[in-house]
């Protein structure tokens, strides 16, 4: 089975996984019956340019989020000066958190959620994942090991592998429906500290290494950054009558050196107009350079 397909499997998971009655293995958790972890993206400490404040409409600590309603996706333009649209899934770092896929001679198991041992706002989330593989015996039943603490004290064999997912973990219930050239896009589940976790996974181009990558990405702010008010608490610049920013993505799922995640050139607001294409985006003056690294995957 190749990579993509063992990852695939892993991250798929029947809704019909574990038994259930007088006869089940008190050990196996049910995800339909575990506790659900408590899941708030835009705490002061999950969140950056999105920050709950009682004033800006942010969902509550729990509540499922509709990522296809503003402000969590933007139209913007792709380096060809095509329209592209993107989610956005706030500031992350290119340091990976570990997702830990349980396998059997390489093969994931059958039904088992994947493991994770953080969630936005706790110390080292990422919504970019490393893959860790944990080799499980021959009598292993799914779902049986549900935290990283278990999968360390049973001292299964682990090999950290290149490859990276982003998979943002959100509340339970959430939508984003969109998917780079049309692909599914369900809400998966997964293990973190015996509680279940739901997160999405973009995949619109296959991503390694020990750190995430980075592309530019350039963009305007209705006030240029360093005036009160200015940068992202403005909003983006859009054209007359609609949401048509002049966002230009440095790259493509389709082309070489893509990332889903970001590296903000903030231009002046004055060359709004002058700005179509990764071309004019060059060309226009930079008020902020690296200003911070988002998580945006490009949906169509």
């Amino acid at each position: 089975m190749s990579r993509v397909s063992w990852l695939t499997v892993s991250i798929v998971v029947s809704s019909s996984l574990v038994a259930c009655g007088d006869d089940a293995d008190p050990a196996v958790l049910d995800p339909d019956l575990a506790p659900r972890a408590m899941v708030d993206r835009f705490s002061a400490t999950a969140g950056t340019l999105m920050v709950r404040d009682g004033q800006n409409g942010l969902p509550a600590p729990g509540t499922p989020i509709d990522f296809d309603r503003g402000p969590f996706i933007t139209t913007g333009l792709a380096p060809s000066g095509q329209v592209a649209r993107y989610y956005n899934f706030d500031v992350q770092s290119t340091t990976p958190a570990s997702i830990y896929v349980l396998v059997h001679d390489g093969e994931p198991v059958d039904g088992q959620l994947n493991v994770v041992d953080a969630v936005p706002g706790a110390e080292g989330y990422n919504d970019f994942w490393r893959v860790v593989m944990v080799e499980v015996p021959d009598d292993y039943v799914a779902n049986s090991v549900t935290s990283v603490t278990a999968i360390r004290a049973l001292g299964f064999a682990m090999t950290t592998t290149e490859t990276l997912v982003n998979c943002p973990i959100v509340p339970e219930g959430s939508t984003a429906s969109r998917r780079f050239g049309g692909a599914a896009a369900p809400l998966h589940q997964g293990w973190y500290r015996d509680q279940l976790v739901t997160y999405f996974t973009f995949d619109e181009k296959a991503l390694t290494g020990a750190t995430v990558p980075t592309s530019p990405i350039y963009v305007t702010f209705n006030v240029n950054p360093g005036v009160e008010g200015g940068g992202p608490p403005s909003g983006f610049v859009t054209e007359p009558g609609g949401g048509q920013t002049h966002n230009v993505l440095a790259t493509s799922p389709t082309s070489p050196g893509y990332s889903p995640l970001w590296s903000v050139q903030i231009y002046d607001n004055a060359d709004f107009p002058a700005v179509s294409n990764l071309a004019t985006a060059q060309q226009a003056t930079v008020v902020a350079a690296n200003a911070a690294l988002v998580n945006c995957p490009v949906v169509d």
